[in-house]
């Protein structure tokens, strides 16, 4: 097959999309297909066995949109299928164009994301979908419904977020389960972990829906231990402001690395205020470190409470706190679930994960 790749976030950027989409890109290559991919970077991408095309981010909003959908509508007339990780919207109408069938995978509530950094909106995406948020919101959603409907096939990493696709569907028709998979622990590269133990970890991107915050007062809660934040965002100037001397911002890091500090780590941290299925629980877990997470969208069906890691309600900053002091603590406990993390995510192994998606992109295709 010729397969055209979407994303609109690509290494060094920072998260699951980022991770998703050269991962798979790269696994197709090797079974044979040709692969092309879009993007939106700050500088041109680093080279790839296959041509990445990209659209510059410092171009306004508007102009940027519109050369998104004219770069994946060009890559779309040589391809058999477009599988869009990101940017629905945009995906849909560049693959009409072309005339061009594509799968889409849902990571997130898409206007309910865009309508957060517009401020036209906060609470969370279950309150978003029942409305709110005026005309520009309301616009939001119908741009999200004709995507999502227009896809051949719509792939959701959780059970919550594919109830919520067949919502926006208005069928669960054509609408599939399929987890993000999950690395080996030979993936990870050896990291120096900064800071004295009990060593606490943080991967992802430094945003809102992240709830940082918590897990930095959290750790004052703790006689000793030190955090490491790997990642970058728009959340990180003020979080370096008032995180104090035991919390370590390492920036962005190539995979290998966050890897390495997730597998160093006794414990891994995910305070999130919204969430779909965080590749990251899934990176942790396949590490044998286990999660102290909220329970919050897909989370709980990775973090199992007590068995893996340890689940509280989001936004409850004292029961995150007393919950990651009690894993710390416990050395019986931390063995206990870290023992578990690792076979609880086998099953997401990248082959099988791959393989599923590949035949749902040779249906749609056909």
């Amino acid at each position: 097959m010729n397969i055209l790749v979407v994303s609109g976030i690509w290494p060094p950027d920072v998260g699951g999309p980022a991770t998703h989409a050269p991962e798979l890109a790269s696994w197709l290559v090797a079974r044979g297909h040709r692969v092309e991919a879009v993007t939106t970077a700050g500088a041109k991408p680093a080279a790839q066995s296959y041509r990445v095309h990209w659209v510059s981010r410092r171009l306004p909003p508007g102009a940027r949109h519109a050369a998104v959908v004219a770069a994946v509508a060009a890559a779309a007339r040589r391809a058999d299928v477009v599988y869009a990780t990101s940017m629905t919207g945009r995906t849909a109408a560049g693959a009409a164009i072309a005339r061009r069938p594509f799968v889409a995978k849902l990571t997130s509530d898409p206007a309910f994301e865009r309508s957060r950094r517009r401020r036209l909106v906060g609470g969370e995406t279950v309150a978003f979908q029942a409305g709110g948020g005026g005309p520009g919101a309301g616009a939001l959603r119908s741009i999200r419904d004709w995507g999502v409907r227009r896809a051949a096939a719509v792939v959701c990493p959780s059970a919550y977020i594919a109830e919520l696709a067949a919502r926006w569907r208005g069928t669960s028709d054509g609408v599939t389960v399929l987890p993000n998979p999950a690395p080996s622990p030979g993936e990870a590269t050896a990291v120096d972990f900064p800071g004295e133990r009990p060593h606490v970890a943080f991967v992802g991107r430094l945003t809102a829906a992240k709830n940082l915050g918590v897990a930095i007062a959290a750790m004052r809660g703790l006689e000793a231990g030190t955090l490491v934040v790997v990642g970058d965002g728009e959340e990180r100037s003020r979080l370096e402001g008032s995180a104090g001397q035991r919390v370590r911002f390492v920036g962005a890091r190539p995979r290998g690395e966050a890897l390495g500090f997730l597998a160093a780590a006794d414990v891994a941290v995910l305070p999130s205020a919204w969430e779909n299925f965080p590749h990251a629980a899934v990176e942790a877990l396949a590490m044998g470190t286990p999660v102290v997470a909220t329970r919050v969208g897909g989370v709980p069906e990775i973090v199992h409470d007590g068995e893996n890691g340890l689940l509280v309600e989001p936004g409850d900053g004292p029961a995150f706190a007393a919950a990651l002091a009690r894993v710390v603590a416990d050395d019986e406990l931390r063995r206990r679930l870290a023992a578990a993390a690792a076979p609880s995510v086998s099953r997401f192994a990248a082959d099988a994960v791959y393989g599923e998606l590949e035949r749902i992109l040779r249906e749609a295709a056909a």
